[in-house]
């Protein structure tokens, strides 16, 4: 088996990938995120997860690269990581009583033959009806700044929200592991 590296710096894509109890490392790829004029959310995800993928082929010759991206849309709008306590209250009071996709990229790249597996995986949040001082003690009470959508769903933030559809609940959390397994069986990876 090539061995495996994770191209993310993300602590929740790396505690989701330990629970495959596969060998890995973290390596944190460098490019660009900025979206692409007339790009859909779809397409983003999946051109960064594979970005970041490729961004380590270089340094892992020979390796299984897992690569991985999320955006958030309300409506026809794309949120990214709020990065400030303004953004993010902007971004829940949007989100109040509404429906907002997830959209996760996963890319698994064999460096060695170059060869990737890209997929988009959705996720759907229906969020509870919202008012500003509950917004605002969440966000004092886990700082989700880093995180699209302005929530963890690992979290306190599953208290935002009224219910969830999905194929894979930990495609909301970055890093779908029902695809990825299997991308990693087609590359004849042996799961315990």
């Amino acid at each position: 088996m090539l061995p495996l590296i994770l191209a993310s710096s993300s602590p929740y894509r790396r505690e989701l990938l330990q629970r495959l109890r596969l060998p890995f490392e973290c390596a944190s790829p460098d490019i660009d995120e900025t979206p692409l004029p007339g790009e859909s959310a779809e397409q983003l995800v999946r051109r960064l997860a594979e970005c970041k993928a490729r961004a380590l082929a270089q340094r892992y010759p020979a390796h299984l690269i897992i690569g991985s991206d999320q955006a958030a849309v309300n409506g026809s709008r794309i949120l990214g990581k709020p990065h400030d306590i303004a953004r993010a209250t902007e971004q829940l009071k949007d989100a109040s009583s509404k429906s907002v996709s997830f959209l996760t990229g996963l890319c698994l790249l064999n460096s060695q033959s170059g060869e990737a597996r890209i997929d988009c995986i959705p996720f759907t949040v229906h969020f509870r009806d919202l008012d500003e001082a509950r917004i605002r003690r969440y966000l004092e009470a886990e700082q989700p700044f880093d995180c699209a959508g302005s929530f963890k769903a690992e979290g306190l933030g599953v208290s935002l929200f009224r219910s969830t559809e999905g194929k894979d609940a930990t495609s909301l959390i970055g890093l779908p592991l029902i695809r990825l397994v299997d991308m990693l069986l087609a590359e004849q990876v042996q799961i315990p």
